[in-house]
Formats: structure tokens, C-alpha cells, sequence
């Protein structure tokens, strides 16, 4: 557990309400939300041979529906554990880790703001979310056997628009002030995600290419498992919304791939959008200063439904918020977070709208709303446009304070109301060089030297990142190496499968700090540094150090990422050498007998690690192995020929039933994916007729 977990359910908490009583699980039912009115839909699901959905409806709403349906059937317990956080009820789910997130809903207010802004959205998205939300209830009453939580459901649309809120700012890093402040430990000055998650993506124009052909690579990195993990799906409307792509459960649409004209890839940034501001109280502690006034500190109560074993433990925590968002109290006093989007929700009609815009134009007029606050997309189209848009909602800030720290929140002018125009933001649009690409690195290094931004035209307060990681590092020393040349599919790929590493970066500077090492008392340890010496700098399985190297460099790969100071070479290369001599006797273990995709009864070999463009991230299994469950997951080759005309190819590491074991899909593309081989995407009607598995009408 999270030190701010502990802070939040110490055990003095937890022997504080033991008074208020022990709940069954099953007794605590709550009550679910009144559902929206019931519509008849007009609606397909049809599945292709790999099991993937493809929805077709008469409306866009009858899609959603659909959509929702089949989500279900291949996911219902990621999309319950998804709903039960947006009700408060995540803790009597999964337990404390759990409770975090209903203590986040909490103190964003997300449900009172997605009920607040609700009328806000348009009649079609409206109509789109409570489809998706009508279609999970009706999967959830057909299936009562499969929850896990009584009462949850109804569910309604405004539920799936305070998802979009609750999740939104976790993606640029709202959990690192926000978890310092609970602990009481200093506020980071930087913002970012809470583990390796990162992506990949790159697009190429057809003027560049070898064969005229306009080309995108969509490879978001998520957890393999759980609320965030991709899932697959193709849909058709009447009313024009065309789209293959992927989701996370609970959101009613995809969120990245390609519609007939254009497609797009998401990438984590880490702008900073956060700003932490320091209160000064009362001496009775209900009232805040600011403009030299005396406002109250308002409050409320939360319940948080913590499960253990059978039981549920109901711990109540009291909100606070100030004029600046939420505010967290500790022993340093009280402190309020302000984050980009704050009270937002039109995020879930951004991204509908993005689904159906037709051009670049279209497209950026959309991207103009400034709903969705952070992460890049990377985009291409079949006009040849492509673009790399560094998307954050930057706020208008007062200058002459430093915004990467602890800001006063006693006055008015640390309070930003307004965002800069999306104009603003960093992006690379046409460039020259045809080529652009992003690796969770800053905007800086998105394409040809010749043709990149400079850093000095951005003001420092808007807190653009300054981070390079060793992928994006890769990336630009592959391209160079083309030259001028045009850039063949299989030059594009080889890019996009690198294992490699560049000495210019952290992985240089860890391998300096190995290779420094005394071992001359330690034989073994000084065996080890002698096999990384003949390392070639690469992954991909053939190299003796292959695993020796990634083991070392598993923990400075996360650092690195994660903006920390780099960890202790001596004890990092012990680690390494005492786990393979443990459970293989052997220091030159062959990387694919080490590194795995596992998944029910497939056990396949992987290469590529941490930090490469063939990022593969995960855990030590007890038979010592590392099993992947982060990193390269589903992605996505989309191409616009001369003609205009879009094809793509997709593979997901598992298949499309993720979590129904018993489902011929539940791996079948494993071994395509452990190969670095694809699966076609049957986006039109003709194409699809051959391959369909199953056809029903809900």
C-alpha cells in the first residue's frame, strides 16, 4: 500500500469507527442511481474471427448501447470495479487500495460535478452516454450472478461522465500532491505518472514514404490488466461515426485509432497543470484568508467502504474545500490543489466530436475546445497532414510566483481562472522532414533537428516538461539514420520495435555507474560486470547479458522515468546477480527464458525491457521469471494509400475476452504478439463478411 494510504486508513482511524459496526459486503448495498429514460436501440454486434466487436447501429446512441453490451461480456469485471469507484464504493470492491480512489472521487467532487455540467454537453452526447449506460445495466440485469456488489446498479449517463472527471487528472499526475499532502511528505515539483506507463507513437506522411503511403503507429502503453487496459472495437453508425480503435472500460467510445479520413495516438505528458497552494487559517481552524477577508472552510463527510475479508468497514473522512478546489489538512497546515479542467466535463464530448471529425480542420476545431487537459496526440490523416500536438490545458498564471512549488493561497492573484488558447500549446504541424513522433518526451524533440520548436519561444511558467526518455532518444537517432531517403513500412517498424538503448541517456549514465563499481572482494558480482561489458546494447534476445542487464537496469529504467534520483548501482547489480544465481544458477540466461507473456495456459518468450521502444514491463513471478504486465499492449498500423483510402492492422498481447478465460479469444493474440506480427482490422462491411464468428441483436 501507498504510504498516503496508510495515512489515510491508520489504524487510529480504522479502532475510531469500529463503534459504528461491522457491515456484511453483501449487506451494504447502497442504492444505484435513477437510470435514464429506457430507449429501444437499433443495434449489431457482430464479431469478427479474433472475437473483436463490431458494433453497427441505426444512431450513434444505438452504437453506444452496443458498445456497452459487448464491453461487458468480454470485461463486465473492469467495467464493475470502473463503476463502483465513480459510486463511491471502490474500497468494498477492492479493498484499501480501493478506498484511495473513493476518497479521490471525494475530495474532486466528481459526481456533483458531472451532475452540475451535465447540461452543459450536447442533445447527441447526452444521448451517447446514457445509451452506453442503459446498455450496462441491461448486461448487469441479465447477469446478476457476475456482481460482485448489490445496489450498484441502475446506472445513468451522468455516472459515465463523472468517470471521465474522476480519471482525468490522474493522467498528469493530480496522485503525486495529492499523496504527499495526505503523507505529509514534501509536494514533488514535478508532475508526471505514478509508474513506467508510457507510449510511443509516430506518423509519417505519404510525401516521405517509399510507396506514397501516409502511415500512423498507435502505441499507448497501459497496464495489461484493470480500469485502464485497452480493449478493441470497431464501430458503425447510419449517422456517420465510423471508427476502429481501442477503450478503457466505461468510456463510450474509443479514444484513439482512425475513422476513414484521420486518426490520431495519445502519449502521456507532464506539464505542469497543478498548482498547490498553502491556507492560512483561524485559530478555530473553519476559516480561511484571502484578499484580507475571512472565508469559511467549507465541508462535508465522506464514507469509505473499506473491504476486509468478508467484512466492510465503514471509515468516515471529512472534505474541505476553499475557493482555490480541494483542500487537504496535515500537520503543516492546510493546502489547496487546483489542477487544469477543474470542474470540466466536456472531455467525454471532445472526444466524440474527435471520433467523427472528418479533416484536420475539423479536427483541430475540436481539439480547440480544450476539454480533454493533458496528453499529446500524435495524428495523421489522408489528405497527408500529420501533426504532433503537445495537448495541455495550461492555466493563465500570474507571474512572479514559482508555480512548481507551494504557492500563497491567501490572495487572489495565485488564483488562475482562464487557460492559455489552445494556439499555445507546443505542436508540430507539416513539418518538413515528414516524420513526427513522441515518446513521453518533452515537445521539443518531435521531429528533424531542422525543423523542431525551441524551447526559449514557451514561457517557463506554462511548466513544459523537460524530460527525454531513452525511447524518444532511440527514436530520433533511428530517423536520422534514414537520411533523406524515403521511409519504407519496414523502416517505420523497425523504429517502433527497437530494443535498444542510447548512451546518451540515463541507460549511459547507469551503465557508467555499474561498470565504476569496486568488486574486486565480490567474484560474483564482478563476473556480472564483466558480462555487461560485452553487452551490445540492445534486447533482443541474442546478446549472454540480455538478462543480466535488464534485471540491473529494471529499477534505474523506473526511476529514470519517474524524474527520481538515480538508485544505488552496487545494490541494484546484487539484487540482479543473487535473483538469476537463485533461480537459474546461471548469470548468461538467455533473455526469453526469463521474460515472459503469460496468460492462462500461454507461456511465450519476450524481448525488448524497460524504457524501449519495445517496452515490455513487469514483475518477478515466484518461479523467478519476469512475467510482462505494462508496456507494448495494443497497437495499431494505419494507412492512408494515395488514393485516400484507410487499411490498418492491430494486435492486442491478449486477445479480446481479457478476462473470460474460457473464451477462444482470451489469448489467441498472444502469439502474434510475442512475434511482433499483426492481425488485420476488417473496418468495412465487405471486408468483414468472410471473417464473422458471431452475429446477435441485443
Amino acid at each position: 500500500m501507498k504510504p498516503w494510504a496508510k495515512a489515510l486508513l491508520g489504524l487510529a482511524a480504522l479502532l475510531a469507527v469500529i463503534a459504528v459496526g461491522l457491515a456484511s459486503w453483501d449487506n451494504l448495498t447502497g442504492q444505484g442511481a435513477p437510470p435514464d429514460p429506457v430507449r429501444r436501440h437499433d443495434v449489431r454486434i457482430v464479431r469478427d474471427s479474433y472475437g473483436v466487436p463490431h458494433i453497427f447501429g441505426k444512431t450513434d446512441a444505438d452504437v453506444a448501447y452496443g458498445l456497452a453490451i459487448a464491453h461487458a461480456e468480454d470485461d463486465f469485471p473492469n467495467l464493475e470495479e470502473i463503476i463502483a469507484a465513480v459510486r463511491g464504493r471502490a474500497g468494498a470492491v477492492t479493498g484499501p487500495e480501493g478506498a484511495q480512489i473513493d476518497f479521490a472521487r471525494g475530495l474532486i467532487d466528481a459526481n456533483t460535478t458531472a451532475a452540475r455540467g451535465y447540461a452543459s454537453l450536447s442533445p447527441a452526447t447526452r444521448a451517447v452516454v446514457e445509451a452506453y449506460a442503459q446498455g450496462i445495466n441491461h448486461y448487469a440485469e441479465r447477469h446478476p450472478g457476475e456482481q460482485r456488489l448489490r445496489g450498484l446498479f441502475p446506472i445513468n449517463g451522468k455516472d459515465i461522465v463523472a468517470g471521465f472527471v474522476l480519471r482525468l487528472p490522474f493522467f498528469f499526475g493530480l496522485d503525486k500532491p495529492l499523496g504527499a499532502l495526505v503523507a505529509g511528505t514534501p509536494v514533488p515539483r514535478d508532475a508526471g505518472p505514478p509508474d513506467e506507463r508510457g507510449s510511443n507513437a509516430f506518423a509519417v506522411a505519404g510525401r516521405r514514404s517509399a510507396d506514397g503511403v501516409t502511415r500512423l503507429i498507435v502505441n499507448s502503453h497501459q497496464p495489461w490488466q484493470g480500469g485502464v487496459s485497452w480493449w478493441e472495437a470497431v464501430v458503425h453508425s447510419d449517422q456517420g461515426w465510423d471508427f476502429a480503435g481501442a477503450l478503457f472500460p466505461g468510456a463510450p467510445f474509443p479514444l484513439l485509432g482512425h475513422n476513414k479520413t484521420l486518426g490520431w495516438a495519445n502519449t502521456v505528458n507532464r506539464a505542469d497543470l497543478i498548482d498547490v497552494y498553502k491556507l492560512v487559517l483561524n485559530p478555530a481552524g473553519d476559516q480561511y484568508r484571502f484578499d484580507g477577508r475571512w472565508l469559511p472552510l467549507q465541508t462535508s463527510r465522506v464514507w469509505l467502504h473499506v473491504k476486509f475479508g468478508p467484512f466492510v468497514l465503514p471509515v468516515p473522512r471529512t472534505l474541505y474545500r476553499s475557493v482555490q478546489g480541494p483542500v487537504i489538512r496535515n500537520a503543516d497546515g492546510a493546502f489547496a490543489i487546483r489542477y487544469a479542467g477543474i470542474g470540466d466535463v466536456r472531455a467525454v464530448e471532445q472526444y466524440y466530436r474527435l471520433n467523427k471529425a472528418r479533416d484536420f480542420a475539423e479536427w483541430q476545431a475540436v481539439m480547440a475546445m480544450q476539454a480533454v487537459p493533458a496528453t499529446n496526440f500524435i495524428y495523421a490523416d489522408a489528405a497527408g497532414h500529420i501533426a504532433m500536438v503537445y495537448n495541455a490545458r495550461f492555466p493563465d498564471r500570474a507571474p512572479g510566483f514559482d508555480w512548481k512549488g507551494i504557492v500563497p493561497g491567501d490572495t487572489s492573484k495565485t488564483l488562475w481562472t482562464r487557460y492559455l488558447p489552445w494556439r499555445a500549446d507546443p505542436m508540430v504541424v507539416d513539418p518538413a522532414a515528414g516524420w513526427v513522433g513522441n515518446s513521453n518526451n518533452n515537445p521539443f524533440l518531435s521531429t528533424a533537428p531542422a525543423d523542431e520548436l525551441q524551447r526559449s519561444d514557451f514561457s517557463a511558467d506554462m511548466g513544459i516538461e523537460t524530460y527525454v526518455t531513452n525511447r524518444a532518444l532511440r527514436f530520433q537517432s533511428l530517423f536520422a539514420a534514414l537520411g533523406d531517403k524515403p521511409i519504407s513500412r519496414d523502416d517505420l517498424l523497425t523504429i517502433k520495435f527497437d530494443k535498444g538503448y542510447d548512451k546518451k541517456g540515463w541507460a549511459g549514465d547507469w551503465y557508467k555507474a555499474v561498470m565504476a563499481l569496486d568488486t574486486s572482494k565480490a567474484p560474483d558480482l564482478a563476473a556480472a560486470q564483466k558480462l555487461i561489458g560485452q553487452w551490445d546494447w540492445t534486447l533482443d534476445c541474442r546478446g549472454p547479458a540480455d538478462t543480466l542487464v535488464t534485471t540491473a537496469f529494471a529499477q534505474a529504467a523506473r526511476y529514470a522515468y519517474q524524474n527520481k534520483p538515480r538508485p544505488d548501482a552496487a545494490a541494484a547489480l546484487r539484487e540482479a546477480v543473487d535473483l538469476l544465481m537463485k533461480n537459474f544458477g546461471r548469470l548468461d540466461v538467455p533473455l526469453g527464458d526469463f521474460q515472459r507473456l503469460r496468460h492462462g495456459k500461454v507461456d511465450l518468450p519476450l524481448c525488448g525491457g524497460p524504457e524501449t521502444l519495445r517496452a515490455i514491463i513487469g514483475a518477478i513471478a515466484p518461479d523467478g521469471r519476469r512475467v510482462a504486465n505494462n508496456g507494448d499492449g495494443f497497437i495499431m498500423l494505419i494507412e492512408w494509400g494515395p488514393d485516400g483510402k484507410v487499411s490498418s492492422r492491430s494486435v492486442h498481447q491478449f486477445g479480446a475476452a481479457t478476462v473470460r478465460s474460457l473464451s477462444p479469444h482470451y489469448a489467441d493474440q498472444s502469439p502474434l504478439f510475442a512475434k511482433q506480427q499483426w492481425k488485420p482490422v476488417w473496418f468495412d462491411s465487405p471486408s468483414l463478411q468472410s471473417h464473422i464468428e458471431s452475429s446477435e441483436i441485443p
